[in-house]
């Protein structure tokens, strides 16, 4: 009876994982197909095929940023600016993805002068995309557990030298762990818990509350960057990078 269990737990994870690649060949195969749509001129056909390997949950930054490249070639700059975005926060280090983002903010109509971020704000913010949350929260992990084997080492040696060398590399470690874990929290809240959001309609105004009776603050164009505060029905809250707020339909953003 326990055979049996056993090999039918193994076939289920042998066809999971099995699955796993097949899908993976599959997205590999689909995008090479977009590759070659898009370096013949076919930036319809390329973006079809990378949105259908985007929609089933797959995110890469170099997905995000040939998406994004395929809407800069439509002239859908709003569009544009979402899939950079959303590449950059995969692999904020990426020289392509910055610079195009950065042509790509210079097409749009709003400029707001912006609050400058405190610089250990900004290095926070970068060092916790720099990997994924799952590389960091291996890292937490791993970093943990070393802590507590040189806790034991510094306990239970008998040896002087070796009880220095465990406590303070325990508490290099358990730093370390405090600090991955950090990032973990930041590049999950960042990458998946998005509150930024680009403008998608050509032109809408921002009232002074969440209906259509409140007074026009100010107006935004398709392609703005804006973060959401709050939401209330089918209005939400957002923030402009000067700072001012003002509510608009949700249908009119997408999040990031």
């Amino acid at each position: 009876m326990n055979s049996i269990i056993r090999n039918l737990l193994t076939l289920l994870f042998i066809s999971l994982f099995a699955s796993d690649a097949v899908s993976q060949d599959t997205n590999a195969e689909k995008f090479e197909q977009g590759v070659t749509y898009f370096t013949s001129g076919s930036y319809k056909e390329a973006l079809q095929v990378w949105n259908d390997i985007y929609k089933t949950g797959y995110r890469s930054a170099n997905l995000s940023y040939n998406i994004g490249n395929a809407y800069f070639k439509l002239n859908d700059i709003p569009d544009a600016i979402l899939f950079y975005e959303r590449a950059y926060l995969l692999n904020p280090a990426d020289e392509n993805i910055n610079y195009n983002l950065q042509i790509t903010r210079t097409l749009i109509v709003d400029r707001f002068q912006e609050i400058p971020e405190l610089f250990f704000v900004r290095w926070y913010n970068f060092m916790s995309l720099v990997l994924s949350t799952n590389s960091w929260g291996k890292i937490s992990i791993s970093s943990f557990i070393l802590c507590l084997l040189l806790l034991s080492l510094y306990i239970y040696s008998s040896r002087y030298r070796r009880k220095v060398i465990g406590f303070w590399l325990a508490v290099f470690f358990f730093i370390l762990t405090l600090a991955s874990f950090a990032f973990t929290v930041k590049n999950k809240s960042m990458v998946y818990d998005s509150h930024k959001a680009i403008i998608s309609n050509p032109l809408v105004s921002g009232k002074s509350s969440p209906d259509n009776s409140g007074t026009d603050l100010f107006v935004l164009h398709e392609g703005t960057k804006v973060s959401i505060e709050d939401e209330v029905g089918g209005w939400v809250e957002i923030r402009l990078s000067d700072g001012n707020k003002g509510w608009v339909p949700v249908n009119c953003l997408n999040i990031i």
